[in-house]
């Protein structure tokens, strides 16, 4: 750190504060070591790059209200109401302290410890990183009563820092277009985007954050707009998670504190159903992989448990010992820490590594969780009632598991008897197909390259996992097919979570259904199951939707495939001559089986001409919510979800 940023005082922030620490050439030659990598996922890293840096104003007490604009032409401006980028010469580098932090990897007031106490963003690449990968990025800044501005293309300023008016306001826009030489995917997604500024407001309470779409406009011509606010952070957080599963406590358990300088915030709730929905976030980055944080809170919620268990009696009708899972079965929560230094490892970079952290929240959970036993014997009660219930269906499901793994031991290759597999051994190079029913499979089987494609077709509809019991799916003869085929051993009476992918035997799992309604609902039923017990797969890429066209569209000998009514109405057009249809014939695929081999290789399986959707889990949290909104039994949500989200106005008769 330079002499002139050390004698700076305590809290201010002005040119001085800004440090430099590498530059920009590598960016834009490997973008993906930056952002990720340079779909669609990347295309919303730039969003998220800008907006962590208001975030980070507003954790320092200095912003209040964010706002997100996708404009017309699919660009993005991001406001704030913070202190504003200082604009000041910067002292080494002799140009303003803006054009440093637009234009400098690494540079900014968060690398300064009297400037920001932690910050967000899981590459830290900061705004630098989005100034490289646009076409054009313009910055402008409310500070010291005055407006400052300066434009860039592709990271390189058009002219110095300018003063262009006067102000009454603080704050900094941000207006940037995605360069398309870069990115393969261009177009922003709401969703995707009021996901994570939903996420963001409820771990982040207190911060008003907006987001408005200038590409849809009403009647009036405004846009689509919705705002994201809590008051409540983590606890609205649990109950927005947990809104289509019924709770058996009546409010969910909190605690916000700071132990050995962490800042801790924790809520949680049980609820009805089996699954463990526990989601952990580092300075507002979810680390999916977990780490020393959801490790104390385990522990701690294991350990309090158990000794009041112990304390109260309520254990004496188990015959076994009880396990960790069986105290998380039915638990929803959601864990934030507030790391200055966080280090981050595993496969994706998104696991915690500082062991200080698991003993705070151990310390914090533990003490929380005490006292709210011991002030609510009931809900204590109740609690514990379902962990001896969940302990005693681990047993049972243990049984059935060890069933699925005797057979794969015992019987030859332990594969299923309808699985057609490939010669290829090698499970980076071989697919295996998920086909809906026994005559699409057929035609499958035909169509497919032996070398290195599999077919397991599945009969009718898999059992909806997010209403079972644990040992109910182990028993499910299509459920047991599909581990046995794909080579995953099931977990351990430790953590029966635990996938074992060592011996996975296909680098993609393909589910092909047929493009109507029941498909859907099939290629649902087997996401869930897929994201319910075996994450692992989704979260390293190896999960693909096949995507079989709707139309056959045939005009004397030429054939064309159609994959919506888009392409079927531009394809129609097309061929249309004189404003007549003359003799153009048009087939709707309702199922895979209406397809022969030939046509089924050609549209859907041949890896030269196909297309395949691989399956992300770009927030876990809005994922799990739904799943259980989806797959759960409460009527009402799944049905408005349904009419907003329907691709199918008319109905396949």
């Amino acid at each position: 750190m330079s002499e002139e940023m050390k004698s700076a005082a305590p809290g201010s922030y002005g040119a001085d504060n800004i440090q430099i620490l590498e530059g920009l050439e590598a960016v834009r030659k490997r973008p993906a070591m930056y952002i990720g990598d340079t779909s669609a996922k990347g295309l919303h890293h730039l969003v998220y790059e800008v907006v962590d840096n208001s975030i980070d104003e507003a954790l320092a007490g200095h912003a209040s209200t964010i706002e997100v604009h996708i404009l017309e032409d699919n660009s993005i401006r991001v406001s704030d109401d913070g202190r504003g980028i200082p604009t000041g010469m910067h002292t080494k580098e002799k140009r303003s302290a803006l054009e440093v932090v637009m234009t400098v990897l690494h540079a900014g007031g968060k690398f300064d410890k009297d400037s920001y106490k932690v910050s967000g963003g899981l590459h830290g690449v900061g705004v630098s990183c989005v100034n490289a990968l646009s076409t054009h990025l313009r910055a402008e800044v409310h500070r010291e009563g005055k407006m400052f501005e300066q434009e860039y293309e592709i990271g390189i300023p058009k002219y110095p820092v300018r003063e262009i008016g006067t102000t009454d306001k603080t704050g900094t826009i941000i207006t940037f277009s995605p360069d398309n030489t870069i990115f393969t995917h261009t177009e922003y997604s709401w969703d995707t985007l009021a996901a994570r500024l939903r996420e963001l407001a409820y771990l982040n309470k207190g911060i008003s954050l907006s987001l408005f779409d200038h590409r849809h406009l009403d009647q009036e011509g405004k846009a689509k707009e919705e705002t994201f606010y809590s008051e409540g952070g983590l606890k609205e957080f649990v109950r927005y998670l947990d809104g289509t599963r019924e709770a058996i406590i009546p409010v969910p358990i909190y605690l916000e504190t700071e132990k050995s300088g962490i800042p801790v915030e924790v809520a949680f709730q049980y609820n009805a159903t089996y699954n463990e929905n526990i989601h952990s976030y580092v300075n507002n980055i979810n680390t999916h992989e977990g780490g020393t944080h959801l490790a104390g809170f385990r522990r701690a919620l294991t350990r309090t448990l158990k000794n009041y268990a112990e304390k109260e009696g309520l254990l004496k009708s188990l015959k076994f010992e009880i396990a960790g899972d069986d105290f998380r079965e039915g638990l929803t929560s959601v864990i934030s820490v507030k790391v200055h230094e966080p280090l981050f490892e595993g496969q994706t970079k998104t696991k915690l590594g500082n062991s200080e952290v698991s003993g705070a929240v151990d310390q914090a959970v533990g003490e929380a969780l005490s006292n709210f036993l011991e002030e609510n014997p009931k809900e204590a009660r109740t609690i514990i009632n379902k962990v001896v219930l969940a302990a005693q269906a681990r047993h049972a499901a243990r049984k059935a598991r060890e069933m699925v793994q005797r057979k794969g031991a015992f019987t030859g290759s332990g594969l299923p008897g309808k699985l057609s597999d490939c010669s290829e051994r090698d499970p980076s190079k071989c697919e295996v197909y998920l086909v809906e029913g026994d005559s699409a499979g057929g035609t499958a089987k035909q169509g497919r390259d032996r070398k290195f494609q599999a077919i397991l077709p599945l009969r009718g509809k898999i059992l909806n996992v997010e209403k079972a019991l644990s040992y109910k799916i182990f028993e499910n003869e299509e459920i047991k097919n599909i581990f046995t085929a794909l080579g995953i051993s099931i977990g351990t009476e430790e953590d029966s979570k635990a996938l074992n992918l060592t011996k996975l035997r296909y680098h993609k799992i393909i589910i092909m259904c047929d493009a109507d309604v029941d498909g859907s609902h099939i290629t649902t039923l087997i996401l869930t199951l897929l994201f319910r017990y075996m994450k692992e797969l989704i979260e390293q890429g190896y999960v693909y939707i096949a995507t079989p066209p709707l139309y056959l569209i045939r005009k004397g000998k030429k054939e064309t495939y159609a994959w919506s009514e888009a392409d079927r109405q531009r394809i129609t057009q097309e061929l249309t001559v004189e404003g007549k249809e003359s003799g153009i014939y048009l087939q709707r695929y309702k199922g895979l089986g209406e397809m022969n081999a030939t046509q089924l290789w050609e549209t859907t399986m041949d890896p030269n001409t196909r297309t395949l959707r691989r399956v992300t889990i770009d927030s876990a949290a809005e994922a799990d919510r739904i799943f259980s909104m989806l797959m759960g039994d409460d009527v009402p949500p799944r049905r408005e979800f349904i009419e907003q989200n329907a691709k199918y106005a008319k109905i396949d008769v």
